[in-house]
């Protein structure tokens, strides 16, 4: 009996003392758990905060090879009645290099330059983004600088995402004349909530003669974009974009309307619908003629343009090869309506292999057709049939 009892109390000796052990590394453990949880906070907590500068370098390199099939007719779309001329040629048509540099929360400094340029006469080219940005929140940003003003859906995006071989026609007519590419000025953007639908807004006055130069006659281009997104996920939306100004003492306009939808067709298959109306002031044509060989007064110079640009597109999904798509962009351009008119007519087929995301690296292969309603002996104005292969890297 007393040896049973005896037996008895040491067992309950060794129980307590597993339930005293095991009770002190939990409390150690917790305690070394909660430490772990601090640090993993106090980790987190420095992870977040950001430290600055920061800086992000990117480019796009678009080589090409371009092969006019229209007799007599050059890669430029120049005629050569003696026959002689260059119809097909590699080419370097952009080797872009871009730095942001994000100085605060709400300060960042944007340059972009296209080293390409340095195949012709670079004296106003190489340099095209040179801007600082500051945002005050989603409702109000500043830019100043050289930039794209806020005018038309293309100024909107860059051209290695275009859906097409390049921007079109009329942004390289409007673009002269002060409204679109690369200009010099400031600008206040932002965007706010009707109801539930978002809309962007874009306000900027830009000295309206082209980048990398300063104002040469004190006139101003003053425009403005509104972008109201209809349904977010069809990406559907509608704008409208105005703009006066003044140039050699001479008043002048720009005015265009746009829209954006995406449809999905079927598993793996969407449709993209994109366009563009615009007309305006054609002042670079203007003053570029002779005095004495205008045919009317500046208002009489009038351009107008209109494009519609539709994309199939299919994913497939691999890591390397994202997806195939088929565009056909068709263009309407005058570039002096009233006085002489001579419409240019663009169709551009173009297949386009994607094989990284978001355009990282693609394909693009299809023709640029240009038809006039006259053409001119030994000028760009001249029917033109011109295929392209073009490799595409983003950086």
């Amino acid at each position: 009996m007393a040896k049973s009892y005896k037996n008895f109390i040491q067992s309950g000796l060794i129980l307590s003392t597993l339930l005293f052990s095991f009770y002190g590394y939990s409390q150690q453990r917790q305690v070394l758990n909660d430490t772990i949880q601090i640090y993993e906070e106090i980790i987190v907590l420095n992870e977040t905060q950001q430290k600055f500068p920061q800086f992000k370098v990117g480019g796009v390199l678009q080589a090409r090879y371009l092969d006019n099939t229209k007799k007599n007719v050059d890669i430029n779309g120049l005629q050569h009645s003696n026959g002689e001329g260059t119809s097909n040629s590699f080419d370097i048509k952009r080797m872009r290099i871009s730095m942001n540099a994000r100085l605060s929360d709400n300060l960042e400094v944007v340059a972009l330059v296209n080293f390409a340029d340095f195949k012709s006469d670079p004296k106003t080219k190489v340099l095209e983004n040179a801007y600082a940005k500051y945002t005050v929140n989603r409702y109000l940003q500043f830019t100043l600088g050289q930039f794209r003003p806020l005018f038309g859906m293309e100024d909107s995006y860059s051209v290695d995402i275009v859906k097409s071989i390049d921007y079109s026609n009329g942004y390289y007519l409007f673009g002269p004349n002060g409204w679109q590419s690369f200009q010099i000025g400031a600008a206040i953007s932002g965007s706010v909530d009707l109801g539930k639908l978002p809309l962007s807004y874009g306000i900027s006055v830009v000295n309206g003669n082209g980048k990398n130069s300063t104002d040469n006659d004190d006139g101003k281009h003053y425009s403005t974009r509104l972008l109201l997104v209809l349904d977010k996920d069809l990406n559907f939306t509608i704008g409208a974009s105005g703009g006066i100004g003044e140039t050699q003492k001479h008043s002048v306009y720009a005015v265009g309307a746009e829209l954006s939808i995406t449809l999905p067709l079927a598993d793996r298959w969407s449709l993209e619908i994109q366009s563009e109306a615009k007309q305006g002031t054609n002042h670079d044509l203007f003053f570029a003629t002779a005095q004495d060989l205008r045919l009317g007064k500046l208002d009489d110079y009038l351009m107008k343009n209109f494009y519609v640009l539709p994309n199939f597109r299919y994913e497939i999904g691999h890591k390397h090869f994202q997806a195939v798509e088929f565009s056909m962009r068709y263009e309407y351009l005058d570039g002096n309506e009233k006085l002489n008119s001579n419409p240019r007519q663009t169709y551009t087929p173009m297949l386009s292999l994607e094989f990284l995301k978001n355009y990282g690296a693609r394909i693009q292969i299809g023709m640029q057709i240009d038809n006039y309603k006259t053409n001119i002996a030994n000028t760009k104005t001249y029917n033109s049939n011109l295929a392209f292969v073009q490799f595409q890297c983003r950086l």
